[in-house]
């Protein structure tokens, strides 16, 4: 009786991944650094298995303690809420501050960039052609990911897998159109302040498509897997509330940097 537990608090037992994860994170800059100055890459790729390596057996703790062990009870749900807002909320800083260099220099253009903007030797992208359609696939994928979560509300188990897979493809497809974007972009990263700042922001809210489309692919994976219900699903919906925080800040991108940028 004394083992019994008398609170819906969830007490973590001690986990070696915090400490091995901060080791990791060590190696992988240390050897980034070192690849910087000598060309020698084997310390960086070392640093990021073994990242990587920590993330998934401590990712996969966390899913027993949800799914299996029982920890997560609805308190403990709340705080996690709370959290995966306060992530949003800091991440919502993290494009401001992209938005804030964009909108400096294109309001406010010096003789640097011809007191003009967009500059005259930069050819923009033509917002109605691959941006346009990485909206609307953006947009389809908010659908999709919306019509997995109320699927599973109705315990749909099947139209829940549909609306991920759709979610997950849709994904892909935009990190691939935003690839070839890329590669046939009349302009580079360096020399520029425009390349800089249009590179730098659309190029990590890509980086957060794609972890987003990991983040859904393992929701994808567990739902098969028979987990999530209509009542302990917050994995799902973290994931949901990651990709709807997305797509809002495609939509400012697309409206400030491709179409009034242009």
């Amino acid at each position: 009786m004394s083992a019994e537990k008398k609170h819906d608090y969830h007490l973590v037992d001690p986990s070696p991944w915090p400490i091995y994860l901060a080791f990791s994170c060590l190696v992988l800059a240390v050897g980034a650094v070192f690849y910087m100055h000598n060309e020698v890459s084997w310390g960086m790729y070392l640093g990021l298995a073994l990242l990587l390596y920590g993330a998934f057996m401590w990712f996969r703790d966390v899913v027993i303690e949800a799914e299996y062990q029982g920890h997560h009870t609805p308190v403990v749900q709340i705080h996690h809420r709370y959290g995966m807002t306060l992530f949003i909320a800091s991440e919502v800083m993290f494009f401001v501050a992209w938005f804030w260099a964009y909108f400096d220099i294109s309001l406010f253009p010096n003789e640097f960039v011809g007191n003009v903007w967009p500059p005259q030797d930069i050819k923009t992208f033509d917002p109605w052609d691959i941006p346009l359609i990485n909206t609307l696939v953006l947009l389809l994928s908010g659908t999709t990911v919306t019509w997995a979560h109320h699927a599973l509300l109705e315990e749909d188990r099947k139209s829940f897998i549909q609306g991920l897979t759709f979610t997950v493809i849709l994904g892909f497809c935009f990190t691939l159109l935003q690839a070839y974007e890329y590669y046939h972009a009349p302009f580079d990263f360096s020399g520029h302040i425009y390349g800089a700042v249009f590179y730098m922001a659309t190029g990590f809210h890509g980086f957060h498509v794609i972890i987003g489309t990991i983040f859904l692919v393992v929701c994808l994976w567990r739902g098969k897997l028979g987990h999530f219900n209509k009542d302990h699903h917050f994995g799902f919906e973290a994931a949901a509330w990651y990709w709807h925080f997305v797509d809002v800040v495609w939509l400012f991108l697309f409206a400030a940097i491709y179409v009034w940028g242009s």
